[in-house]
């Protein structure tokens, strides 16, 4: 038996999906909705909105391997500057300045998929650009669902 495809991973326009990341009173990041429900095989545009960082070290990092290990990665886009990837895939997107970052993806894989916003890891004092759980600073693990 062959295998199906579950959907055209090139069929446009993807379908917009955004989280908003804002900072509570006790400095501990709040992500609305903390959970995405997605269909593998289809086409979408989430967007990560950070409406209230103060400065580089005040800011959010977002990571989700998981997810970006089981999904066709097509573009990142940053203000107005859009980069193609055509399947290849980053680490984590670091909001440091009020403004939003997205990316255009297919889901492939069903599951269950941790995302993981906390502070940069500099804010304590980490080497730049380290990837994983800040488990002595402020986090929250939102999920993303893939049926």
């Amino acid at each position: 038996m062959a295998a199906q495809s579950l959907g055209n991973l090139a069929q446009y326009p993807p379908q917009p999906m955004k989280m908003t990341i804002t900072t509570s009173e006790q400095g501990a990041p709040l992500v609305t909705p903390s959970t995405l429900k997605l269909n593998a095989g289809r086409y979408y545009r989430l967007t990560f909105d950070c409406p209230d960082v103060r400065g580089d070290l005040s800011g959010w990092r977002i990571e989700m391997p998981k997810l970006l290990n089981n999904a066709h990665l097509r573009l990142v886009a940053v203000g107005d500057i859009e980069i193609h990837l055509q399947g290849l895939s980053f680490n984590a997107i670091e909001c440091d300045e009020i403004g939003s970052a997205s990316m255009s993806f297919v889901p492939i894989k069903p599951g269950t998929y941790d995302l993981y916003v906390g502070n940069v890891p500099m804010a304590l004092g980490r080497p730049m650009g380290e990837a994983g759980v800040q488990s002595t600073g402020k986090y929250v693990l939102s999920k993303v669902i893939v049926q």
